[in-house]
């Protein structure tokens, strides 16, 4: 079972990706086994040399307690130390971030993250790309006929 930010490979330029832990309550996995799971706008941050993703939302569990439960609280995620140190200092470089590309459950039934350290496009690089795609088309078609 896997879910994927489709946004993400159409807003950045992904350069590299890493595989991470998160730590989720039970009532979030038992959510997650659901496919109750939404990445608009979320994103990851280094906050005192931890790893943290902010933003992911994860609806609340309908079987279980819930009581002041907020589904886009900031979750940790497991990475070695000096991992993310190499990733803050990509960071403050100019325009680099970090997103979520997709979440899985792995054999061992633990929720994994991949997240994509990535560099933001811009408005008339996608307008191009689909320009491209769309002449590509045509071209195809006219092969065809």
């Amino acid at each position: 079972m896997e879910f994927k930010n489709k946004k993400a490979a159409k807003d950045y330029y992904i350069e590299k990706t890493y595989e991470t832990g998160i730590v989720l309550t039970g009532n979030e996995i038992k959510s997650i086994r659901e496919g109750r799971v939404n990445f608009t706008d979320s994103y990851a941050r280094v906050k005192e040399g931890e790893l943290w993703l902010e933003n992911l939302h994860i609806s609340p569990y309908d079987k279980g307690f819930n009581y002041d439960y907020n589904p886009k609280r900031s979750r940790k995620l497991l990475m070695h130390k000096y991992e993310i140190n190499r990733l803050e200092s990509k960071i403050t470089e100019k325009g680099y971030t970090l997103i979520p590309l997709s979440l899985f459950i792995n054999e061992n039934g633990l929720a994994k993250i991949i997240i994509g350290l990535a560099k933001g496009k811009r408005a008339y690089e996608k307008r191009d790309k689909i320009k491209a795609r769309d002449a590509e088309r045509e071209m195809d078609r006219a092969m065809r006929k």
